[in-house]
């Protein structure tokens, strides 16, 4: 009788032990988050704001001094170069995440297989495309692509190969925009994957090695799985940052030739800066948001829904 009356006090501490450390828990919580509301709605206003603001202008007319409803929009859906900019658009930022995705992965590999010691000078490399400023590499790859004075053009020209129009043909001119991208891109991708590729168990990789797996399953059924949260979310960073891309195409082509290497960012610059209508340069802009919207919309319910089979 008297062990079990001791026992039952003690019993109730350890009951009540967890209940004052979750109140503690949630007490700091709470602080933190006061701590850094001031910086939440200073961020929620530079993004709010400015994105209500394009929708007033996007009802406005050329001289901003009457409300118009949504006749930008209806004048944009009948134009055929509207058309042509979304289709570029898509094109331009699909493609070079394809690409950007493919590169960092295979380079995230070759990096992880390479000594400790010996990692953190090929991480400083390779991530330099992507610590220069665009516009700044963007100015560099104009020279390489230049039709007078182009470096790959000379090293063609001495293997005997015509001189390719790199900027000055619409083909060619997607390519280069493109490629540039990528190029300053694949870092990004190189150090997400990396660290990704670091945290999949040694262990895995030695069941796997154990059953008869090869290279590529080991890649298909270990790696590929595990990474999978990381690839779509790194990927729809950039697609969002890929499609807003402004300084690469206006560096290199700005939209030509005759608009046919224009993104949403450079064609609402051209009409709302350039051509003095803001109030339809903020409707071609606003375009963009439906599109991300969707993709977003869908790669997180396929990490959301893989989060909830786990």
């Amino acid at each position: 009788m008297v062990d079990a009356a001791l026992e039952r006090p003690a019993a109730a501490g350890a009951v009540r032990k967890p209940s004052a450390l979750r109140r503690r828990l949630q007490r700091k919580s709470t602080i933190a988050f006061l701590m850094t509301l001031p910086l939440i709605l200073l961020i929620a206003a530079l993004v709010i704001y400015p994105a209500l603001y394009s929708l007033h202008l996007a009802t406005l007319n050329k001289s901003m001094e009457r409300f118009v409803g949504l006749s930008n929009f209806a004048f944009l859906f009948k134009r055929q170069t509207f058309w042509m900019v979304v289709k570029q658009s898509c094109i331009f930022a699909i493609t070079a995440v394809i690409f950007k995705a493919l590169i960092g992965f295979v380079v995230a590999h070759f990096v992880h297989n390479i000594p400790t010691k010996g990692q953190r000078k090929w991480r400083g490399m390779l991530l330099v495309p992507w610590v220069i400023p665009p516009a700044m590499s963007t100015l560099a790859w104009l020279w390489l692509f230049d039709p007078s004075y182009s470096a790959f053009n000379w090293l063609l020209a001495k293997f005997g190969v015509e001189a390719i129009p790199w900027t000055a043909e619409a083909g060619w001119a997607r390519f280069s925009v493109i490629l540039v991208n990528v190029w300053i891109g694949s870092p990004f991708f190189m150090i997400m994957y990396l660290a990704a590729l670091k945290s999949v168990p040694e262990q895995l990789y030695e069941a796997a090695a154990i059953d008869g797996a090869n290279w590529w399953q080991r890649i298909w059924y270990v790696t590929l799985p595990m990474m999978r949260n990381i690839i779509a979310i790194t990927a729809l960073f950039s697609l969002i940052v890929t499609f807003a891309n402004f300084d690469i195409v206006r560096i290199l082509t700005a939209g030509g030739p005759i608009d046919q290497t224009h993104v949403f960012a450079t064609w609402a610059f051209w009409i709302g800066i350039q051509g003095g209508d803001i109030p339809l340069g903020a409707a071609v802009s606003l375009f963009m948001v439906p599109i991300l919207s969707i993709a977003a919309i869908f790669i997180l319910r396929d990490i959301n829904r893989r989060g909830n089979e786990a």
